[in-house]
């Protein structure tokens, strides 16, 4: 179904500044690029956050009848320790302190990264290229931006001159900086000699003698600038205007503004019209940081093996907590939050299933069709997940008083309920039905009803004692039990 004539979206383009109607090159068809990790350590739970809200953008572009070729890189080169033009690439370090191979390196943590976003139910991306694949592109464009006069080499090394590029073109428009500004707030650093102005960023490093991961090119052995790769691999597979580029909000500079400046310079014309970015992830009100020991990640969550959280949470809580805040938000990762997600996440799997075994009434008391347009006026402004959530909840309190008999749906509309909630549940929000999330927790949902079957013969030998005992020992375990007119249930 071709939904998106008539729902259209809303966006922010951070390039903008504002929320603007989403239109397509090409319409039906959507290009999307989004920075992918460098693969030198266990993926950042926060890199998680912002390539789930672009899983979620993602799904619900092609739900919406959108073809959709989406681009998610993998850095495996030319990534410097803080991001600089100087110092160590961050895998040959990792592959110097665990003497191993740095394409180990690669292999060990694109796994790691492959198996995360497989448990937390990612759809994957169209296109994963990776920077090591593709050093003849980034080679031929560092030639094209030298070509134009944007470039030049010294000592082998080949630098993006920053200066010159600006007296044509607007460097720093997307993250709303001032050359001027950049300029007085320079420190000068060890190294840099080499560079015209400090403000100048590589695009081609000479390698020194001892640096394992190199390349011949015209102008040394070396490796590629980190910005170049993402201009190389995006342009490649979505041409040299596509529609929208994402990130976290710590790409927007300098990596995202070097980005344009190098598509600029090399193709005269803009690469992207739409530039999105998701924000960051806090761990009790601060931000994670590894110097500080204030961070966990994804295993450490999922397992509760950490000392920050009560008990482990499963992918689908996670994945429902994220939603529950704009991607633009900073989000909170505390265990009063996702306890609440937890009992919300459990509260909307619950209607869905009841809502599989309702039975249609003669007339409807609540308009379905437009609390699903409602629905898609949330996604459509700017992807709000929180009230697309807010919504779902609304159609989950409907569905517990037609359980109860205290309202009604004609068959078409209780299919049209069952049709969407469904729709932005699973395929948009990505979540997974409790029953179906693993043999963890059908084992345990399989303990419960044993203990529910225990406190019914209890109650029926008048044994209120031992029925009470079940019932608040799995209440303090996050279980609760609730008696019907149609035997006991339980919600994790």
């Amino acid at each position: 179904m071709q939904l998106y004539k008539e729902q259209k979206i809303q966006l922010y383009n951070t390039l903008s500044g504002k929320k603007e109607t989403f239109q397509p090159i090409e319409d039906g068809y959507v290009g999307m690029y989004v920075c992918g990790p460098t693969v030198y350590s266990n993926v950042h739970l926060g890199n998680v956050r912002t390539f789930m809200s672009f899983d979620m953008i993602f799904r619900y572009l092609k739900h919406l009848g959108y073809k959709v070729r989406y681009v998610r890189n993998i850095t495996d080169a030319g990534h410097l320790e803080n991001d600089a033009d100087v110092g160590e690439d961050k895998i040959t370090k990792k592959a110097r302190l665990e003497q191993i191979e740095p394409m180990e390196v690669v292999q060990r943590y694109t796994v790691d990264f492959h198996n995360v976003l497989k448990t937390f139910n990612f759809l994957p991306p169209s296109i994963e290229p990776t920077a090591t694949g593709h050093i003849i592109e980034q080679i031929e464009l560092i030639k094209t931006i030298i070509d134009n006069g944007f470039g030049y080499v010294v000592n082998g090394s080949v630098y993006f001159d920053v200066h010159k590029f600006n007296e044509t073109n607007d460097y720093g428009k997307l993250s709303k900086r001032n050359l001027e500004d950049l300029i007085h707030n320079t420190r000068a650093l060890d190294g840099q000699s080499d560079k015209k102005n400090p403000q100048d960023f590589a695009l081609w490093k000479r390698a020194e003698p001892q640096h394992i991961m190199r390349w011949p090119s015209p102008w040394s052995d070396g490796f590629p600038g980190w910005h170049l790769e993402c201009t190389a691999m995006s342009t490649k597979y979505l041409g040299d205007n596509f529609d929208i580029h994402g990130g976290g909000m710590d790409l927007k500079f300098p990596h995202h503004e070097c980005e344009i400046a190098q598509s600029e310079a090399a193709k005269g014309q803009t690469p992207v019209n739409y530039w999105m970015h998701a924000n960051m992830l806090q761990l009790n009100g601060q931000r994670m940081s590894k110097s500080t020991g204030n961070t966990v990640n994804p295993d450490e969550l999922l397992s509760g093996n950490n000392k920050f959280f009560s008990k482990a949470y499963a992918p689908s809580v996670i994945r429902f907590f994220n939603a529950q805040s704009s991607y633009r938000s900073v989000l909170d990762l505390t265990d009063d939050g996702l306890q609440a997600s937890e009992k919300g996440f459990h509260r909307l799997m619950d209607a869905m299933h009841l809502l599989e075994d309702l039975k249609p009434g003669k007339s409807s008391t609540f308009n379905v069709a437009e609390w699903r347009q409602k629905c898609y006026d949330a996604m459509n402004d700017d992807f709000n997940s929180p009230i697309l959530i807010a919504h779902l909840f609304e159609a989950a309190k409907q569905v517990n008083q037609i359980k109860a008999g205290a309202a009604s749906l004609t068959a078409e509309d209780l299919e049209l309920l069952k049709q969407t909630m469904h729709a932005f549940t699973f395929d948009v929000l990505g979540l997974v039905n409790a029953t179906e999330t693993g043999s963890g927790t059908e084992k345990l949902a399989g303990a419960v009803e044993l203990l529910i079957q225990l406190r019914q013969e209890a109650r029926a030998n008048k044994d209120f004692a031992l029925s009470d005992k079940i019932r608040d020992e799995l209440a303090a375990k996050g279980i609760q039990l609730n008696d019907g007119k149609d035997g006991t249930t339980f919600s994790f």
